[in-house]
């Protein structure tokens, strides 16, 4: 499906992944211009690309950028039980795969690949950059989870009993937690966007992705010295789904000396 217009070229199409899982992707081109950088939006857990940070894509789009987008594995529109995750690392290889084919196409083996991510997706980008750390021209980091907020934890008795029961039920929603989407978003009324939109997951933390994000940020926080590749971090000083002050260890454990961090008062985990 192609969409022309106020200069912007929409364009959905959807691949295919190692495992045969069929993956929703999206790109916004401007047509008056060349494209003069490729940004690769990384939604967050729940989330999803073409609706939810259509915003962010058409900002960048108009500013001149090509921007490309992709429905992880049990999000969106792509294959997939909605809100599960099986394993972080294939989300991780079906991202690098598809964004490294739109980097390698002949019109752009010379523009600057940029990383965007948001919470999860923040994950994603740092995961990104240490697959491929030269290949990467720089990251915005949104809320990143890079740690899962101390209030968003159970308990650790309840933690080691649904280790347990992941091993038998990984699908089943029973992971105790606060509303994410009352958490993350300050304005009601983007709240209520994302409660009506079909395409976002809205139940309780299943649990073998509760098991995977957790993971996941547990190797991301213990690997902050790794970072290398030029990054800006923007986080909500009242976030409670990922930890602000994260964030702010990221910027100063970072190997790279091309970084910067703006921390906003009063902003939510959703910015």
């Amino acid at each position: 499906m192609v969409i022309e217009s106020s200069n912007v070229k929409y364009d959905e199409e959807f691949i295919t992944n190692s495992k045969g899982m069929k993956l929703f992707t999206c790109q916004w081109i401007p047509i008056d211009c060349e494209p003069k950088a490729l940004v690769f939006l990384n939604h967050g857990y729940a989330m999803e690309c073409s609706v939810s940070m259509k915003g962010t894509a058409m900002r960048l789009v108009k500013a001149g950028f090509g921007v490309y987008g992709i429905d992880n594995q049990g999000h969106g529109k792509s294959d997939g039980i909605q809100g599960h995750i099986s394993c972080f690392d294939d989300l991780v290889d079906d991202c690098s795969q598809f964004f490294t084919s739109i980097c390698e196409r002949k019109e752009n083996k010379n523009k600057l690949r940029i990383l965007l991510g948001e919470s999860m997706g923040g994950a994603m980008v740092l995961r990104l950059h240490r697959t491929k750390p030269n290949f990467w021209d720089g990251g915005v980091l949104v809320a990143p989870m890079c740690k899962i907020a101390d209030n968003m934890r159970p308990p650790q008795l309840v933690m080691n009993i649904l280790l347990q029961l992941n091993r038998i039920i990984p699908t089943w929603r029973i992971v105790p937690g606060e509303d994410i989407i009352e958490l993350a978003f300050r304005d009601p009324i983007i709240r209520q966007q994302i409660r009506d939109n079909p395409l976002c997951y809205k139940g309780r933390v299943r649990l073998q992705t509760a098991v995977e994000l957790f993971t996941a940020a547990v190797d991301l926080e213990n690997r902050l010295k790794e970072v290398t590749m030029p990054f800006l971090i923007v986080h909500g000083e009242d976030d409670k789904v990922t930890d602000p002050l994260t964030s702010k260890l990221l910027y100063e454990s970072a190997s790279t000396t091309d970084k910067a961090f703006k921390l906003y008062p009063g902003m939510w985990h959703a910015l």
